[in-house]
């Protein structure tokens, strides 16, 4: 193990390998760029390789404080860590920017989102795929289950995420969320999604979880699709209810599933 790798993350081997049933700190940085994230892992001896999922949060959690991206989604992973063991990161994103690369442009109508095609150089999400580079690299992650799911902005950062490589995650979803649909063909037969979506969404309509199921599926995939007809934008309610979530998200293997 590369006790060097853990030190820049933020972990030790006395934490790594103590039970933990809250998220601990740490922060990765490079190049002076930090990326503050809280991490959530069970109780594994020093040859074990844990499964890895990286949680991106929405943009009213942005910020500094290390804390305020676990308002969401934590509960579901340390809940459930004892039936799904695995190393949980939520980083957290600057205040002043944004996951992917992204035009948010307000229109008399709403919001419209154009997702760049170049979609992690100078974001937040390069740090994160930087940082899971270096996970792998120290070799506690097990690299056939690696997943990755957001909410709202995170929602757009796991597209993102899974469109840079393609060939990395085991599967993914996505929260009131959206993306660039020209690049769907790169991972859509590679990476299994759910898609969740809130018909009544003010802040990103479903008109961009619609989208992206039909890029996925006419590029060969086989997304799964589900609209809450009553849910506004905060449709993560329901999707963190949804009993089949983390049992599909884990039953998700590359070394078992044909790619």
């Amino acid at each position: 193990m590369n006790k060097l790798l853990l030190g820049v993350l933020g972990f030790t081997l006395t934490s790594l390998f103590a039970q933990a049933q809250t998220y601990n700190s740490g922060s990765f940085s490079y190049h002076g760029d930090p990326l503050p994230y809280r991490y959530l892992k069970p109780v594994i001896d020093e040859n074990q390789k844990l499964p890895l999922v990286i949680f991106l949060h929405g943009a009213g959690e942005r910020g500094s404080d290390n804390e305020m991206q676990l308002i969401h989604g934590s509960k579901l992973f340390s809940d459930s860590l004892s039936e799904y063991p695995a190393l949980v990161i939520f980083p957290q994103c600057d205040k002043e920017s944004y996951w992917p690369n992204v035009n948010i442009i307000q229109t008399e109508t709403g919001i419209n989102f154009q997702f760049e095609a170049d979609l992690l150089p100078d974001s937040p999400l390069q740090l994160v795929d930087l940082m899971i580079d270096s996970l792998i690299q120290s070799g506690i992650v097990d690299t056939n289950r690696i997943y990755v799911g957001g909410l709202s902005m995170g929602g757009m950062g796991a597209y993102a995420l899974v469109a840079a490589n393609p060939d990395l995650f085991a599967a993914a979803f996505a929260i009131c969320g959206g993306g660039n649909t020209e690049v769907a063909s790169r991972y859509s037969r590679k990476t299994p999604f759910w898609i969740f979506h809130g018909a009544l969404d003010d802040i990103v309509p479903v008109e961009y979880a619609n989208v992206m199921n039909a890029a996925l599926t006419d590029a060969g995939g086989n997304p799964i699709l589900t609209i809450y007809p009553k849910a506004n934008h905060n449709s993560w309610d329901s999707a963190f209810a949804e009993p089949e979530l983390l049992k599909w998200l884990f039953a998700h293997n590359k070394s078992t599933t044909k790619q």
